[in-house]
């Protein structure tokens, strides 16, 4: 089985979306967004530029831990990951999410919430 998405609304109406390897870890955090459609079409900016090296944007965190922004054509951040340990252990994100971003599967769990 590969990656998939799921969609989810926080406690103020927002919707964010992660990217889930096979293994159900998350490897991608979406920023927050107003609607769902809005978080839909993010998730298509991730199945469109996931595969693409010219993409990901290296970052360290203030305390120097490695982590990575998937940005679009238009440079804005579509997702970010966790902070890694190592830069090869971010390197690993980075093949994860190149590997499951195009992935079709959407699990939108704001339609089980009533």
């Amino acid at each position: 089985m590969s990656g998939w998405y799921e969609i989810s609304k926080n406690s103020s109406g927002q919707f964010r979306f992660v990217l889930k390897a096979a293994n159900a870890e998350t490897i991608l955090t979406s920023e927050l967004y107003t609607t769902r459609s809005g978080a839909g079409g993010g998730i298509a900016a991730v199945q469109k530029n996931s595969p693409l090296t010219e993409r990901y944007e290296l970052k360290n965190t203030r305390d120097g831990h490695p982590y990575f922004n998937l940005k679009a054509a238009n440079h804005e951040v579509i997702g970010s990951s966790e902070a890694f340990s190592s830069d090869a252990a971010r390197d690993k994100g980075i093949a994860s999410v190149k590997a499951n971003g195009p992935s079709m599967v959407i699990k939108d769990k704001t339609l089980l919430a009533l």
